[in-house]
């Protein structure tokens, strides 16, 4: 198995509530099937779906599906001063903040916040792993 995700899929309530969300971080839409919202990002894919139709396609009750499962999903940037932009941004766009940007442990700037379906997204600025020219994160520079 390569080393590689190719698609996040995020359980959803309502769709187009969701799609909403992530376009007024300034995200753009790409073709995808019906019941399927597809974002685009660099080298990868975030998918909506209904959280009725993962559970269904996962053969679990529906009600299993969602919460806060203990995952993240990471959005780095350049800069410091990036962070709290983007959780503002979040904010606006009908997120909720659970932790205001700031100084982590390990040296990074971070901040959380979760979509309008709980979904967790830490946004950081870690000096140790600076993004590539194209944006990709790449760990501690490997």
């Amino acid at each position: 198995m390569d080393q590689r995700v190719s698609l996040i899929t995020l359980a959803v309530g309502d769709l187009e509530r969701s799609a909403a969300f992530y376009e007024a971080l300034g995200w753009q839409r790409v073709p995808s099937p019906d019941g399927v919202i597809a974002f685009d990002l660099i080298g990868q894919t975030l998918g909506l779906y209904s959280r009725a139709a993962l559970a269904e396609d996962l053969g679990i009750p529906a009600d299993s599906v969602g919460g806060f499962s203990g995952v993240t999903l990471g959005h780095n940037v350049r800069s410091a001063e990036e962070v709290a932009p983007i959780l503002a941004l979040a904010e606006e766009a009908g997120g909720r903040i659970l932790r205001p940007a700031g100084d982590v442990f390990w040296g990074g700037f971070i901040g959380y916040f979760a979509d309008p379906d709980g979904h967790v997204w830490e946004v950081a600025n870690n000096p140790f792993s600076p993004l590539s020219a194209n944006g990709e994160f790449r760990w501690e520079g490997h």
